[in-house]
C-alpha cells in the first residue's frame, strides 16, 4: 500500500490511533464515576459530586520530566518515567491539600514508535489507578525534525479540596517542627547535572554497577520513580492532624521550595546530619566534586516532602508516614526569620 504524502512528511497518523487504540482499555480502567465522555472526545468532562464538597475549590498544576527521559532511553525503558509525571503532579498539589480528580499528558516525539509510546501510557495509567485519578484526556503530538528520536513528556493534574481545609503555611511559626519525608533518589530534578557528572565526566554507564549502589546499577538508581506522597497527607487531614504547611522538594531543594510557603517574619533551618541521603547522591557530589551546599539546591538530597506542624503532632505523623511505607523523620525547625531557608551542619 502506498504511504500519504504526510507518513512521506514523517506523521502516521494510522499508527497513532492503532498504537492509542492498543492500550485504550488500560486508560478506561482509571475513570472514576465523575467523567461523562469516553476516551477520544475533543474535551475531557468531568462532574464535581456537590453531595461529597461543600465548597469545592480546584488546584491545578503542570508539569514535566525533564532530562530524566533521555536516562529512561539510554536504558530503553519507558515504563516508569509515567509513574514519574503523574505523581510529581499528583504531589505539587497535595501540598495545599487537594485530591488529585483528573490527569491530562502530552507526548511530544520526533518519531512515533511501539512498544515506547504504549509503555509511556501503560506508566502513566497504572500510576493514575494506584491514586484513584482519572486519566481524562491527553495529546501526542509527532513532530518530525523536533525532536529527533527524543521526546517530551508533560503532564496536567486537577485536583480539589475544601475551601476551610486549604493548607496555605499561613499558620506556621516559630517553633514548628520540620518533619522530612524520605525520597527514593532524584526523583524528577537535577538530572542534567547527574547526567553531565556520572556519564560525561565519570564515564560510567547505565549499566555500570559503582561500590557506593550496593548492586543497583547507575541507571537503576537514576529512573526509581518519583514517590507518591498523597495517601499519607490525606491519612494526615482525616485524622485532622495539625499539618499547617508542605513543601514539594524538587527543583531549587530545601532552600528555594521551603521559603514558597513561609509567612512573614518566619523562616526554616535545616539539619543535614539528620537527613538519611540516598547512595546516588553521594556518588553524584563525589564524582563531581561538588559544593555540598550546591548539592543541597540542586536535589532533593533524600527529602522529597516536608511536612510543619507543632511538636505534638509529630509522633502521630510519623506513625502515618510508616504506615504508608514512606520514611519520616525531624530534619528542622522553623524560627524567626524573613521567608528564608537555611543548613546546618553540611559538610
Amino acid at each position: 500500500m502506498k504511504s500519504s504524502a504526510y507518513q512521506q512528511a514523517g506523521v502516521d497518523i494510522d499508527l497513532a490511533t492503532n498504537l492509542l487504540n492498543s492500550v485504550k482499555s488500560k486508560i478506561s480502567s482509571t475513570r472514576r464515576p465523575e467523567a461523562l465522555a469516553p476516551i477520544g472526545g475533543f474535551g475531557g468532562l468531568f462532574q464535581i459530586d456537590l453531595t461529597k464538597w461543600k465548597q469545592p475549590v480546584m488546584v491545578t498544576s503542570i508539569d514535566g520530566v525533564g532530562t530524566k527521559l533521555m536516562v529512561a532511553a539510554m536504558c530503553d525503558k519507558h515504563d516508569t518515567v509515567g509513574h514519574d509525571i503523574v505523581n510529581h503532579c499528583i504531589n505539587d498539589i497535595a501540598v495545599q491539600g487537594a485530591e488529585p480528580v483528573y490527569f491530562l499528558d502530552y507526548i511530544g516525539i520526533g518519531k512515533l514508535r511501539s512498544p515506547l509510546y504504549e509503555n509511556v501510557l501503560i506508566g502513566i495509567a497504572d500510576a493514575c489507578l494506584a491514586q484513584n485519578v482519572t486519566l481524562l484526556g491527553g495529546e501526542t503530538a509527532e513532530m518530525p525534525g523536533m525532536y529527533g528520536d527524543d521526546y517530551d513528556l508533560v503532564g496536567c493534574i486537577t485536583g480539589i479540596v475544601e475551601k476551610d481545609d486549604i493548607i496555605t503555611g499561613e499558620k506556621l511559626k516559630p517553633g514548628y517542627i520540620a518533619l522530612g519525608l524520605d525520597s527514593v533518589g532524584l526523583h524528577t530534578n537535577g538530572f542534567s547535572l547527574a547526567r553531565k557528572v556520572l556519564f560525561d565526566k565519570a564515564g560510567l554507564t547505565v549499566e555500570s554497577k559503582p561500590a557506593e549502589l550496593e548492586g543497583k546499577t547507575v541507571g537503576e538508581a537514576l529512573l526509581e520513580p518519583h514517590r507518591c506522597y498523597w495517601p499519607a497527607i490525606k491519612e494526615a487531614m482525616d485524622k485532622k492532624l495539625p499539618l499547617d504547611g508542605i513543601a514539594h522538594i524538587t527543583g531549587g531543594g530545601l532552600y528555594d521550595n521551603v521559603p514558597r510557603i513561609l509567612p512573614e517574619g518566619v523562616a526554616a533551618e535545616f539539619d543535614a546530619s539528620t537527613i538519611e541521603t540516598p547512595a546516588i547522591f553521594k556518588l553524584i557530589g563525589k564524582l563531581g566534586d561538588i559544593d555540598k551546599h550546591e548539592m543541597y539546591r540542586v536535589f532533593n538530597m533524600g527529602v522529597g516532602m516536608v511536612w510543619f506542624m507543632p511538636e505534638s503532632a509529630i509522633d502521630q505523623a510519623i506513625a502515618i508516614c510508616k504506615k504508608h511505607k514512606i520514611g519520616a523523620r525531624v530534619v528542622g525547625r522553623l524560627i524567626e526569620g524573613n521567608k528564608t531557608s537555611s543548613m546546618l551542619n553540611v559538610n
